[in-house]
């Protein structure tokens, strides 16, 4: 693809790269159109608008928030945004203020199970990071995969290279430890999606639901509630996340309900090293540039 709207700089608790180099290698990769979306934070959204103007790629300025639907997590991707305003620079205070208690809960249930990890080796791992005080699931699955100690634990077994999870062994990390549901699962206050919408629409952004199919697996027919439920403008329908028949299934929601498609392919870095900038499957039956053209019309004429 030519557009890749969600992808991840230095300023995520669980990237690698700053947003020039990011512009970068997306110019390397002939992409036109990109987003930089990170979690819950818009600082690389300056730099980001910069390096593009230079490269002469188009740049729409972008967050992903974390929110709640139904008392389930869900990522929202908040397009158009305004980034000198408040509102974003509260929503990412809130989530600072959390986020150090929520670290030292995720090191102890880490340490209930078995795995041998102290602040000490966190704090190594995470000293030249953005919020150092921040120790993501990824940032805990790449410490004990290297620890010596480890190396023959069966729990760590699928992450390892020619394991089960062995593709994004980070980040599968997270989602088998400690995601809903999972045995080292922190809960965090998470504003809620109907109301995170709302906000956005008042500053003149548009609210998109990032990869449906990473929270609504084995649910996705529950994404029609949500469409009727929830304010949403689009759907992220090609995502790393989604299998094809879920990008076609998404995609026919997105025609069902009148719903504009996005695509992104959620490039991290070494949290997801199999994850390349504009790589994603497309809806069967439709060609890449029906789609690559449909997204540029949408985001060509959008104010940077």
């Amino acid at each position: 693809m030519i557009t890749d709207l969600h992808m991840h700089s230095r300023y995520s608790d669980d990237r690698d790269y700053s947003p020039e180099e990011l512009v970068n290698k997306c110019k390397e990769a002939g992409i036109v159109c990109m987003a930089i979306a990170d979690h819950n934070c818009v600082s690389a959204v300056r730099e980001g608008r910069a390096a593009a103007k230079q490269a002469g790629i188009r740049f729409i300025p972008a967050i992903e928030i974390d929110c709640v639907w139904r008392e389930k997590i869900f990522h929202l991707l908040g397009y158009g945004i305004r980034e000198e305003d408040p509102f974003y620079r509260k929503l990412e205070t809130d989530v600072d203020d959390q986020s150090r208690e929520a670290s030292r809960m995720l090191l102890r249930k880490m340490q209930d199970m078995g795995f041998r990890v102290d602040a000490a080796d966190m704090e190594e791992l995470a000293g030249n990071y953005y919020r150092p005080w921040v120790w993501t699931p990824e940032m805990f699955g790449e410490v004990l995969l290297k620890k010596k100690e480890h190396l023959e634990d069966p729990k760590l077994a699928p992450y390892r290279k020619g394991g089960s999870r062995s593709n994004n062994p980070y980040v599968n990390f997270y989602w088998d430890f400690c995601s809903e549901g999972k045995p080292c699962f922190v809960p965090m206050r998470w504003p809620d999606m109907t109301g995170i919408i709302r906000e956005l629409h008042q500053r003149g952004a548009e609210a998109v639901l990032a990869h449906p199919g990473a929270h609504l697996r084995g649910q996705e027919t529950l994404i029609g509630e949500m469409l009727q439920e929830a304010d949403l403008d689009g759907i992220e329908v090609m995502s790393s996340y989604h299998s094809q028949e879920q990008v076609d299934f998404f995609y026919g929601a997105a025609r069902r309900f009148g719903k504009y498609i996005t695509c992104g392919s959620d490039f991290h870095g070494k949290t997801k090293p199999s994850i390349r900038l504009g790589e994603m499957l497309l809806p069967t039956g439709v060609s890449r540039e029906e789609i690559e053209q449909e997204i540029l019309e949408k985001w060509n004429n959008y104010p940077e």
